[in-house]
């Protein structure tokens, strides 16, 4: 892996450049999708199920103003129908991190019975969440997971867990909870 400073840097850098709330989410976790994770994972026997091939995804999820969804934003490697997917507040793993407040660290999803799939394509089988807090409260995650098994690892996690605080800076220095306010409205029309 890269020199993990010079990565959290770089992704920093991205996100103090951004133009738009999306930006501040999409640029910096964009740097991480990149790189982060075992990048040999998928070869080692049983990392992947029959027919899988190895894929990253990335994003943030955002708890909506009427606190009943958390909604996708920033998606990357996402289907493009699942631009704003919305999923229940307290759903799966990235509710646990909303109630908590604590980041999470899932090396393979299948030894874990209570995962939910909202992905459409695929089942990710290893994924790290960190929340985004201000005013003392988590308000949304940003989520890195790979196809494979195992590809995440307490490292990555802790690159992740670094950027959160950049990330949740820049995305209120653009005010994000406005922006992400309309979105949701005409998320929530549809």
């Amino acid at each position: 892996m890269t020199d993990p400073l010079a990565l959290l840097t770089t992704a920093a850098w991205a996100a103090t450049k951004a133009a738009t709330p999306e930006q501040a989410i999409n640029a910096p976790i964009r740097i991480l999708w990149e790189v982060v994770g075992d990048r040999e994972a998928h070869l080692r026997q049983g990392a992947l199920d029959e027919g899988q091939s190895q894929f990253f995804v990335g994003g943030a999820f955002f708890v909506t103003p009427d606190r009943k969804h958390q909604m996708l934003i920033g998606s990357i490697g996402f289907p493009s129908e699942q631009r704003r997917l919305l999923i229940p507040i307290d759903g799966g793993h990235p509710g646990r991190v909303i109630a908590r407040g604590e980041p999470l660290l899932l090396e393979d999803t299948r030894k874990h019975p209570a995962f939910q799939q909202y992905l459409k394509t695929a089942r990710m089988s290893s994924a790290i969440y960190a929340p985004l807090i201000w005013d003392g409260a988590p308000r949304g995650l940003i989520i890195l997971a790979a196809q494979a098994g195992d590809t995440m690892r307490d490292s990555d996690l802790a690159l992740l867990k670094a950027l959160a605080p950049t990330v949740t800076a820049n995305w209120l220095r653009l005010n994000g909870p406005a922006w992400f306010e309309a979105e949701y409205a005409m998320v929530a029309k549809i």
